[in-house]
C-alpha cells in the first residue's frame, strides 16, 4: 500500500507565494506519511506568457528547482512538480519534474499536447502553443513506489498515451492540470475514469482551483481513481491537500482477470 499525497492550489504569478505554499502543503503531507507529493500544472507560476517565459530556467539550474529538491530532500517524498516553464535551445516547455527522495530530479516530462482551443468562458482563447514549445517523448519511470506514467492536463483527452504508458508497464498515470471551470465542470471526472477504465491503471489528478489573479478558473475537484473506475477520493473547489492509500495489487489483480492489454489487436497487427 503506497500513501499518496495531492496539494491542490490556487497559483499565481508570483513564484515565492506559489512555493511558500508548496512547502507548506509538502511538510504537513509528509508528516501524514505521504510518500509520493503531486502538485498541479503551472503549480510554480501561473499567468501571462511572459511570466512563464521571464521565469523560465535551463533543465537542473535556478534557485526555483533548487528549492524543491531540497524540498524532496528534507521531507524524504517523491516529489512531482506538475508543470513549471523550462527554457530550451529552441522555445519553453512546460515541464513535470520527478525528484526522489536525496532531491535528485530522476525523470522529467515535456507536455506533449498544447491546449489550443476555445473555451465560452471569459478567457474565450487558449493558445497554449504561442507560449509552449509541446514535447516530442512519452515518459514512464519506475520507482521503488511504482511504475509512474507522466502527462499533463491536456494529455488526457488523447486515449493512446495512455494506452501506451500501460503497455510499458505504468500502473500509476499521473494527471497534474489547469483544467479550465467550463471544461472541468463537463469533462474532468469523465475522462479520468476513463483513462483509468482503459489502461487499467491507478490515475492521480491533482489540478487548479479557483479563479486566479489572471482572471482564468480553473476547476478544482482534484482525485484519485481506481483501475476499475472508481474514484477513491476528491477534493472540491478550494485549495487543500488529500492524503490517499492505493494498493498497487489491484492493477495485477485487474490485469490478470480482464488481460486488456493482451487482448488488443492494435498493436502493429491490424493493417489499415
Amino acid at each position: 500500500m503506497d500513501r499518496v499525497g495531492l496539494i491542490q492550489m490556487t497559483s499565481g504569478p508570483v513564484v515565492a507565494d506559489n512555493l511558500a505554499f508548496i512547502a507548506r502543503q509538502v511538510e504537513s503531507l509528509a508528516q501524514a506519511g505521504a510518500q509520493l507529493i503531486v502538485t498541479p500544472e503551472n503549480c510554480i507560476v501561473f499567468g501571462s506568457r511572459a511570466d512563464y517565459h521571464q521565469m523560465a530556467q535551463p533543465l537542473g539550474e535556478g534557485e526555483v528547482q533548487s528549492q524543491l529538491a531540497e524540498l524532496a530532500k528534507r521531507h524524504s517524498v517523491w516529489l512531482v512538480v506538475g508543470s513549471m516553464p523550462i527554457r530550451r535551445d529552441t522555445g519553453v516547455t512546460t515541464t513535470s519534474l520527478l525528484f526522489d527522495p536525496q532531491g535528485q530530479c530522476v525523470a522529467h516530462y515535456d507536455k506533449l499536447h498544447m491546449f489550443d482551443v476555445d473555451v465560452d468562458d471569459e478567457h474565450s482563447r487558449y493558445r497554449e502553443s504561442e507560449t509552449f514549445t509541446p514535447g516530442a517523448k512519452i515518459v514512464s519511470v519506475e520507482t521503488p513506489l511504482a511504475h509512474l506514467g507522466l502527462t499533463i492536463c491536456y494529455d488526457v483527452r488523447f486515449p493512446q498515451l495512455y494506452s501506451e504508458l500501460a503497455q510499458r508497464g505504468a500502473n500509476v498515470i499521473l494527471v497534474p492540470a489547469a483544467f479550465t471551470a467550463v471544461t472541468g465542470k463537463a469533462h474532468w471526472e469523465t475522462l479520468l475514469r476513463a483513462r483509468a477504465i482503459e489502461s487499467q491503471t491507478w490515475v492521480i489528478a491533482v489540478n487548479q482551483c479557483g479563479t486566479h489573479p489572471c482572471g482564468r478558473e480553473t476547476w478544482g475537484h482534484s482525485m484519485v481513481v481506481s483501475p476499475w473506475g472508481k474514484v477513491v477520493a476528491s477534493l472540491e473547489n478550494e485549495p487543500q491537500n488529500l492524503v490517499v492509500d492505493i494498493d498497487l495489487n489491484q492493477v495485477q489483480e485487474l490485469r490478470k482477470t480482464m488481460p486488456v492489454l493482451e487482448h488488443t489487436r492494435f498493436n502493429n497487427q491490424l493493417k489499415v
